[in-house]
């Protein structure tokens, strides 16, 4: 497997990883600043930034940023997450210093027009009224606050329709001149370039007086309840969309390898256990998975789908039925290996990608702070046992532990109460 390379580059880090083979290149500028460095009076202010670093520059106007990369066939965009943000562009190989220096004049030189900001708002707006739409995005929504009531990640990152309409645009700069400063930029670089003509064509760019103010990072406080945390919301839409939660690790912690495993045979395909019980034995949903997130302090496992309101007691039970099974039974080791296996496929297929080596390398130092080779990651999963598995299980599907949405028609505390039932796990 090709190897990641970090190193300084100014103050700034590069992440490289050099794929001769190929005629592209990504490129992603990557800052650990999200939704969870949010001041008071900011709520979805890292989102909203995200959104006005495209609309205009010193040089350029929002038309001709596009414009730039796109005339060439190439691709731009960004995303805000709760602990990180990145801008990115994906362009022929021999574009390469066309990519950076288009995003790093949207990095350093935006102008924030006023007018801009407000037309900003209203697509904001509509961003958030369009998630309110989608019943899949709203159980998850929902899901992550009553999961984390007390700690940023159960907000919202695009924020609330008060929040983005009450946001100004002096607040929204501040939080820019703050964070986004050399001392906390990583430069993510996958594809067919070469190590030396990467670092002489950044160091041009990295010559600014920004200095990093630093992160304010609200206290994490681990939260214990007693009983199954609810959060009904009624919609009429044609299926409920329920979504289960327990909070489980942190990015740093090793049981992360065997919780990953675990929700590959609970739900991440089409032979894991979810699917074959809920959908193939019962027909009772058409679509349901399970996953995992990782944080820096926290972390959850998830387990959605889309069932008829009449179908929705049942299919509960039997997913918890599966749980229990997890935390009571130790797995087979045919079953271990299989879901080994298939990790290990997905992650080489994943990593045929210069965009998903762009974005490995960028999540790995910005979460991190380290480089995680990819050799690494199969080593780790390799080395995780049965037993290990088992015992995630019996710590995560146990009372007091999980969390559960309901997105559907004529959804009522009763009947979620009555659904919640069956997860009080002993």
């Amino acid at each position: 497997m090709v190897a990641y390379e970090s190193l300084k580059v100014g103050r700034s880090t590069l992440a490289l990883c050099p794929m001769p083979r190929v005629e592209s290149v990504a490129v992603g500028l990557w800052f650990g600043v999200g939704s969870l460095m949010e001041p008071r009076g900011l709520h979805g202010g890292a989102h909203f930034l995200e959104h006005l670093l495209f609309k205009g520059t010193r040089k350029r106007n929002a038309l001709e940023i596009s414009r730039a990369i796109e005339s060439r066939g190439g691709d731009l965009n960004a995303f805000t997450g709760e602990e990180m943000t990145c801008y990115y562009a994906r362009l022929a190989a021999d574009e390469l210093e066309l990519a950076l220096e288009v995003l790093f004049d949207m990095l350093w030189s935006s102008t924030f027009p006023r007018e801009e900001v407000e037309r900003e708002r209203g697509v904001i707006l509509e961003e958030l009224r369009m998630y309110e739409d989608q019943p899949a995005s709203l159980v998850m929504e929902r899901l992550n606050q009553a999961l984390w009531p007390e700690y940023g990640i159960g907000r919202p990152i695009t924020g609330t329709p008060e929040s983005v309409a009450g946001m100004r645009r002096a607040g929204l700069m501040e939080f820019w001149r703050r964070h986004y400063a050399p001392e906390s930029l990583v430069v993510s670089v996958a594809g067919g370039v070469e190590r030396q003509r990467v670092r002489a064509l950044l160091m041009k760019y990295l010559r600014t007086p920004r200095r990093y103010a630093g992160e304010e990072v609200p206290p994490y406080r681990p939260l214990t309840v007693n009983k199954i945390a609810l959060a009904p919301v009624s919609r009429p839409v044609q299926q409920c969309h329920v979504a289960l939660g327990v909070r489980a690790y942190p990015k740093a912690d090793r049981r992360r390898y065997a919780l990953k495993l675990l929700s590959v045979m609970l739900g991440e395909n089409m032979s894991s256990r979810l699917f074959q019980t809920v959908r193939e034995r019962h027909g009772l949903a058409y679509s349901i998975q399970s996953t995992t997130a990782h944080f820096r302090e926290t972390g959850a496992f998830y387990v959605q789908a889309g069932v008829d309101t009449a179908q929705l007691g049942k299919a509960l039970a039997l997913t918890a039925r599966e749980l229990r099974k997890m935390a009571a039974l130790t797995v087979s080791a045919r079953e271990l290996r299989q879901a080994k296996d298939y990790l290990t496929g997905q992650i080489k297929l994943h990593l045929e990608s210069t965009s998903n080596r762009m974005m490995w390398m960028g999540e790995s130092l910005i979460g991190l702070g380290r480089m995680v080779q990819p050799g690494e990651l199969l080593d780790e999963l390799a080395r995780v046992t049965a037993a290990e598995v088992r015992a995630v299980a019996r710590e995560l599907f146990r009372p007091g532990r999980m969390a559960l949405s309901v997105v559907g028609p004529e959804v009522d505390q009763k009947l979620l109460s009555e659904a919640g039932r069956v997860f009080y796990l002993d």
